[in-house]
């Protein structure tokens, strides 16, 4: 079949596309292992090497690599010890039966913001019709003000969302789990056995909370620090602000109110299939991620190394 060649390109550029192959091999390495790279450092690169290709043209030779340009994914920032201790999480459960999962109680904070999710909201619009209303975000600073909510869900629904006001030191968070988790696991009928999920903040791990779990027989999950991106009630976050945006509401009043409606909203299918793929997807992912994150830091340290000891042999 003949390759039908793109009339936008001219013969030089076409033919710096041919002289890229040799290139493109060596180049698309480069930015895998670099992939800050931008496109006019690797135009740089290449007018060193004695070739000329356009910005056009290296984005079409790294997409038949298999590259694409993406924006970077914003995670905590982790410490070795946090590597060491995600991966021994991934490892210590990756081979729990899916029922096991169905047991836990899965909990965690967030912030609402009134208007924080319009700003992802895209338009189809003409380009002289950028400032027209129908096109436009109203903004004010720091979104508008926000609220802060505590919520819980399991893989039979979702529990009680809270709204948090001021400050939660240990007795509040005690007295809140009373009044807020105990009467989820019942509504949810979580049964005998349940496990209950909490990150690692101060008065989480308090020793009169401890004390308080131990008196009320509730076993928790051993949870790694700085790892939110553990936690399938993320993804539920994100579904209750991506319903909220379509709301609109106008004052926290109103987001408060409109928060509970669409939270209690989520189908407990949601719920029941983000559980499911827990182990296969997240599990999986943490371990992959933290894997490859150890063996670059390996090559790395060895690069260094070998770097030392030829400039000590010269």
């Amino acid at each position: 079949m003949e390759e039908v060649q793109d009339d936008s390109q001219s013969p030089s550029v076409w033919g710096s596309m041919q002289d890229l192959t040799s290139w493109g091999i060596n180049d698309h390495e480069e930015v895998k292992d670099q992939p800050r790279t931008t496109r006019q450092d690797l135009v740089n690169d290449l007018k060193r090497a004695g070739t000329t290709g356009s910005k056009k043209t290296i984005s079409n030779t790294l997409r038949r690599n298999g590259l694409k340009s993406c924006s970077a994914r914003k995670v905590p920032l982790l410490k070795p010890a946090h590597v060491q201790a995600h991966l021994k999480f991934a490892n210590d459960h990756l081979d729990d039966p899916e029922e096991e999962w169905e047991k836990v109680m899965w909990s965690d904070g967030t912030k609402i913001e009134l208007f924080g999710i319009n700003s992802t909201r895209r338009f189809w619009r003409k380009k002289k019709d950028e400032y027209n209303p129908k096109n436009t975000i109203p903004t004010v600073k720091h979104g508008g003000g926000n609220i802060i909510l505590w919520g819980c869900f399991s893989a039979k629904g979702t529990g009680r969302l809270h709204r948090i006001e001021g400050r939660m030191d240990g007795a509040m968070y005690r007295e809140f789990l009373a009044n807020n988790l105990l009467p989820s696991v019942r509504a949810l009928k979580m049964g005998r056995g349940w496990v209950f999920q909490h990150d690692n903040d101060l008065k989480n791990t308090a020793r009169a909370t401890k004390e308080w779990l131990r008196k009320k027989h509730l076993k928790v999950l051993e949870w790694p620090s700085q790892s939110p991106d553990l936690n399938p009630i993320e993804i539920l976050w994100r579904e209750l602000k991506v319903r909220i945006s379509q709301r609109q509401p106008r004052n926290l009043k109103d987001l408060e109110k409109v928060c509970m409606e669409e939270w209690a909203k989520i189908p407990a299918a949601v719920c029941a299939n983000l559980v499911k793929n827990y182990r296969k997807h997240d599990l999986c992912n943490c371990k992959q991620r933290f894997v490859y994150q150890i063996l670059s830091s390996a090559f790395l340290m060895y690069q260094i190394l070998m770097s030392c000891n030829k400039m000590q042999i010269t």
